[in-house]
């Protein structure tokens, strides 16, 4: 913690992150007791900013916290009408018959959404309530408490030099205490990383495994559009690289998202997931159906793969982990929303409770149990398996053990499997001297596109002044250890193209070009090293997604 003063202002609870997960616990919160004082703080330059997502919407969580979600005008329109799975091969593909999918899998009920808007009106719902929301103020630190719980947050730190030092117009921020604090930052969020290292949360979970997704917006020929079309596929272009698969949903405005993820536990560090992205859309089937359309958005989010398994405990002194920080993404169904929000409405309600009996800054209580043995228990469970058999044994072992696995957890609500992940997605990096490096072909700038052109297309901005936020732990080391050893991997996984190698004076140079860092955060995951950490930059810089 620094030794900078600041102002503090207390609330009953502190919300850092405006996601569907942080949102629903702020209403719920005001549903209860509305004479609570509760503050929601937001990185992004205004809500929705930050948030990327596919987005195919289980209602269940918002069903459960505003029933009345139509006649308020929630902007969940597009019903799924048609559900499609293909294999895909380099030329060809095969239709997986909608009967051989678990139950689970279908879409029926669901719809295409934005979640960058659902969460614009999410936060419309919250402040009617009397929520504060503060868009643009980045939480910087934990603040902690006399017995070492967590008590608040700073936020709001603008205004520092390159070098780390005060500028001319810095502002210190503030603290933000609460009597709890719940962290629903996404994906390996800065605090979180840090509440879980620190009260050593994850001692009794499995490994946590990420994917990297990226997406484009794109509007097409309106005689292609098909509204509420879902189709995903599998197979080419990874192939055996890596494991990962794409995502096409037809949405208003005769747009669709176009999807692609690619775990991040793959070996070869000559992948790049970025152009496999480029090279999948000129498959014969995806190249019909986006000819003549032109992309008008682009963004990358890292997401949590680990399941049931790999969720840390979720309660620590003063406060909470909420969603994706703490990893509650179903991975066969591609949907972790509704679990968001579900653990935002438990959350609050943990925290009404212990705030009711006169309580604050312990181990709220019943929020844990709540989740696991709950409807997000019993979402995330009965999947568990599907994910470390991909890992180990392939596409084809996860189709064929995975789906008996998860029709066995479907009727009788029973598996004999329960497996773990092994490695860490950094750990999983090969030594690159054992792997072909991979020839890419050059995108055409009509389908596919390099990346500095994409990037400008999630309009990402971020004060050159401040210092970066991306930190190396030894600066030596990518140049010293990883050019050789893993021929830098940086420079691929990256989906923003922060990370160069660069020759200047004779000598290579690491450089990072934080300007475009799209906060997707693999590289805080992905690094061999794990020498790289990701940090929030100042509030309100980063991409500023219009409806992803």
């Amino acid at each position: 913690m620094s030794d900078i003063e600041r102002e503090a202002m207390e609330y009953d609870v502190v919300i850092v992150g405006a996601g569907p997960a942080g949102l629903s616990a702020a209403i719920r919160l005001k549903q209860l007791d509305a004479d609570l004082n509760v503050v929601v703080l937001e990185k992004g330059s205004e809500v929705g900013a930050h948030i990327l997502s596919g987005a195919v919407l289980d209602t269940s969580g918002i069903d459960s916290l505003i029933p009345d979600w139509k006649a308020k005008g929630a902007p969940i329109n597009t019903p799924v009408t048609a559900d499609n799975f293909y294999m895909l091969g380099e030329a060809g593909k095969v239709r997986v018959p909608n009967i051989a999918m678990p139950p689970l899998m279908s879409n029926h009920g669901t719809y295409i959404v934005s979640m960058g808007n659902v969460c614009r009106w999410m936060a419309e719902q919250a402040e009617e309530l009397g929520v504060e929301i503060f868009p643009g103020m980045a939480c910087s630190e934990v603040v902690y408490g006399d017995n070492g719980e967590v008590k608040g947050v700073v936020a709001g730190e603008f205004g520092k030099n390159a070098d780390g030092s005060q500028g001319p117009n810095y502002e210190p921020g503030m603290e933000l205490h609460g009597k709890y604090v719940f962290l629903s930052e996404g994906v390996r969020g800065s605090l979180s990383k840090e509440v879980i290292a620190k009260f050593d949360l994850a001692a009794d979970s499995d490994v946590q495994k990420y994917g990297l997704g990226m997406k484009e917006i794109w509007e097409i020929d309106p005689a292609k559009h098909k509204l509420g079309t879902v189709t995903h596929t599998m197979g080419w272009p990874l192939g055996s690289n890596a494991g990962g698969g794409s995502f096409i949903y037809h949405l208003e405005n005769n747009q669709v998202y176009v999807g692609f993820v690619v775990h991040l536990n793959y070996k070869n560090p000559h992948v790049y997931p970025y152009m496999e992205f480029q090279r999948f859309k000129h498959h014969p089937m995806i190249e019909e159906l986006l000819k003549g359309g032109k992309r008008v958005a682009y963004g990358a989010r890292a997401i949590t793969e680990g399941g049931y398994q790999s969720m840390p405990k979720l309660e620590f002194p003063g406060g909470a982990l909420l969603g994706c920080s703490a990893g509650m993404v179903n991975v066969p169904r591609i949907k972790g929303n509704h679990n968001a929000m579900l653990s935002g409405i438990a959350a609050a309600e943990a925290a009404h409770a212990a705030i009711g009996a006169g309580r604050g800054g312990d181990i709220i209580g019943g929020y844990e149990d709540a989740v696991r043995g709950g409807a997000i228990g019993k979402d995330l469970k009965r999947v568990r398996n599907v994910k470390p058999l991909w890992s180990r044994f392939g596409l084809a072992a996860s189709l064929v053990v995975g789906g008996a696995d998860m029709w066995l957890n479907n009727l009788i609500g029973w598996s004999p499997l329960n497996l773990k992940h092994g490695k860490s997605d950094a750990l999983a990096t090969e030594e690159a001297s054992k792997h072909t490096p991979i020839d890419y072909p050059k995108p055409d700038g009509k389908l596919s596109f390099d990346r500095l052109t994409n990037v400008a297309f999630s309009f990402t901005n971020h004060e050159e002044s401040q210092p970066a936020h991306l930190r190396l732990t030894d600066p030596t080391i990518p140049i010293a250890v990883n050019l050789p050893k893993f021929a830098e991997p940086a420079q691929r996984y990256c989906p923003a193209g922060v990370y160069e190698v660069v020759e200047k004076d004779g000598e290579q140079q690491f450089v990072i070009n934080f300007q475009n860092c799209v906060h997707c955060k693999t590289c805080d995951i992905k690094d061999p090293s794990q020498n790289i950490t990701w940090t929030v930059p100042q509030g309100g810089d980063g991409p500023n997604y219009p409806n992803m």
